[in-house]
């Protein structure tokens, strides 16, 4: 088994007034080039915006866009469809960069803050067709089993959202003292683990919110929660940039 621990504080941070980000991956001006990326995962950007406020207009492509709202109302509207559509916790958001879109993102309360999780995974295609959509997952079908949220067009579960990579992003929440043996899709996969909140150990280790583990070269390995936690996993293929 191989692993990379990212601790939480060694993130790269922005504070941009309106938005506090956290990069677990080099980002905008913040640069790495030990945390580039971890395979096909490019991306992964905790995200606190104030009320009102978002990214303008802006362009995408050939990129598969993941983004999971924790806390509060985002807004998007791209260029496929111009109303604002409202994402909220329990939503999760997907989009197709493909051949390129223009989109924007908000804040759509006017006095709660929004928290939220944005991944880019690199897809397997070039060029595809722009495409967006989103789907409600219940808190209480990922407690103590995993919950999948996106996958591959190629898979056949037929609950998740889809996006053109060989990847499989899901959640689970575990009570006190519960364990959990994760299995990987193919020995060719690594998951990035991110605890959302509480504390865990992964074999050895101990991780605690908003901390992160990459594990890669195994068949699968076991998790055991100290409090409560929360916990996503983002499985991708191991691919070389």
């Amino acid at each position: 088994m191989k692993t990379i621990m990212h601790k939480a504080d060694s993130r790269g941070f922005a504070n941009h007034g309106w938005l506090q980000a956290n990069h677990s991956f080099s980002f905008a001006s913040w640069y790495q080039p030990e945390k580039v990326h971890f395979g096909a995962l490019r991306v992964l950007n905790d995200d606190i915006i104030a009320p009102k406020m978002g990214f303008g207009t802006h362009p995408h492509d050939n990129m598969e866009i993941i983004t999971i709202p924790l806390k509060g109302v985002l807004k998007h509207r791209d260029n496929m469809n111009d109303e604002w559509q409202p994402v909220v916790p329990g939503e999760v958001q997907v989009m197709s960069a493909g051949t390129g879109v223009q989109h924007s993102e908000i804040n759509g309360s006017v006095d709660e803050y929004l928290s939220l999780f944005q991944i880019w995974i690199i897809p397997e295609k070039q060029g595809v067709a722009p495409r967006y959509d989103q789907k409600t997952f219940k808190a209480e079908d990922r407690k103590g089993k995993l919950q999948t949220l996106v996958t591959s067009f190629d898979d056949k579960d037929e609950n998740s959202l889809k996006i053109h990579q060989d990847a499989r992003l899901s959640r689970i929440d575990l009570s006190e003292n519960e364990t959990y043996n994760y299995k990987l899709k193919s020995e060719n996969h690594g998951v990035y683990m991110m605890v959302i909140s509480g504390e865990v150990n992964v074999e050895d280790k101990t991780l605690e919110t908003r901390d992160a583990i990459g594990i890669s070269e195994t068949e699968n390995f076991s998790i055991m929660s100290k409090p409560e936690s929360e916990l996503l996993f983002i499985e991708v293929p191991m691919i070389s940039l």
